[in-house]
This record gives structure tokens, C-alpha cells and sequence, in this order.
């Protein structure tokens, strides 16, 4: 239920901004350096609901799709809800201090929570394999969530193009943590089905 209550909303906000609207997305953006100057503090959260042209809409929602339903059945709804609430945060943060002193930054859209969705799932499913296009062949999850990180890590510190990569590295571990801190004995296990 939670996962399609987050997709809904996501969908509806984003369309609406889109395609109706374009204030929707314009006062939902985050702007690390005017959060807290101009007490915009909804923008924390309502830019997680919005996105800047379909394809990004798409593919957030495809992966969602394909990470949260099945999760939320191993953990349930209040703690998907949760999971989701640290990932935007955690996203939200490593943004703020990576950008605070640029008035001319903003972002939005759900990746970071995606991700910390993502990261979760391949504790509880460490033996899954997932696909990445372009690449046609199936990447076994743990493998992807190394070089997933490392990648991160290094684009976040070499910035290129327009993508956060600091919201996808904070969600990503926000997602790792979300789960050593709610259910350790996942993470035992996921370990001990890897050897």
C-alpha cells in the first residue's frame, strides 16, 4: 500500500508540474542555500515528488517499481515508508552541505529515496541480479551496489552534467544503514548467502 500511495503521488505531482503547472515544480525545487535563509523547508520533501521531463519521471518510476512492491511485502508498509522518509533526507543532506554556498543550485526528483529503496532490497535479496541498460547481460545486485557506490563517490567528487550524484550516494548507504539499524539479522543473512 505504501509503495503505491509514493508511486501515485509521484506520478500525479510530477505530471501535474509537468504538463499543467509548471509553479508545482518551480516552488518545490530544493535550493540548499536558500533552505534555510528563506525557510523554505517544505522543499525538502516536495522535491522528492517532482521531476524535471518524463524520461527522468520514467525511469525513477520503473525502478521503484521493480524494488519497492516486493520489499514492502518483507518489511511492510510503515517501515517502507520509513525507508523512503531516510533516503530523501539522507539525499537532502549530502546536498545541503555540498551546495549551501551556491545561491544558483537546485534539484529535485526521488532518486536518492529510489536508491536508498534499491540498496535495502539487495540486502534482503542479495542473491538477485539486476539489469542495466544499455548492458544486456544480468549484474548480480551486490556487485552493482560496490561499483555502484565507487562510481558515485568518484562523480560526486568530479562533477559533470546536471545529475546529483551526491543524492544518489547519501540514498544509497541511507538504504544500507536504514536496514542495519532496523533489522541486523538481514544483513547476517545476506552475508552468509553470499559465501
Amino acid at each position: 500500500m505504501a509503495a503505491a500511495i509514493i508511486l501515485t503521488v509521484t506520478v500525479l505531482m510530477s505530471l501535474s508540474g509537468l504538463w499543467f503547472a509548471p509553479r508545482i515544480i518551480e516552488r518545490n525545487l530544493f535550493r540548499p542555500y536558500w533552505f534555510m535563509r528563506s525557510r523554505q523547508y517544505w522543499t525538502a520533501v516536495g522535491s522528492a515528488f517532482v521531476h524535471a521531463d518524463l524520461s527522468h519521471l520514467l525511469f525513477n518510476c520503473l525502478t521503484f517499481w521493480a524494488f519497492a512492491f516486493s520489499l514492502e511485502r518483507v518489511i511492510g508498509s510503515p517501515r517502507l515508508l520509513a525507508l523512503y522518509a531516510v533516503g530523501v533526507a539522507a539525499s537532502d543532506t549530502g546536498t545541503y552541505f555540498k551546495h549551501r554556498n551556491n545561491p544558483d543550485y537546485a534539484c529535485l526528483g526521488a532518486s536518492g529515496a529510489i536508491l536508498a529503496v534499491l540498496f535495502a532490497s539487495i540486502v534482503y535479496f542479495p542473491r538477485q541480479s539486476l539489469f542495466i541498460l544499455p548492458i544486456p547481460l544480468p549484474i548480480p545486485a551486490p556487485l552493482f551496489a560496490a561499483i555502484y557506490l565507487l562510481y558515485s563517490f568518484y562523480a560526486a567528487r568530479h562533477p559533470h552534467g546536471r545529475i546529483n550524484h551526491e543524492a544518489h550516494f547519501y540514498g544509497a548507504l541511507a538504504g544500507l544503514a536504514f536496514v542495519a539499524l532496523t533489522d541486523l539479522p538481514a544483513w547476517q543473512r545476506a552475508l552468509a548467502a553470499l559465501w
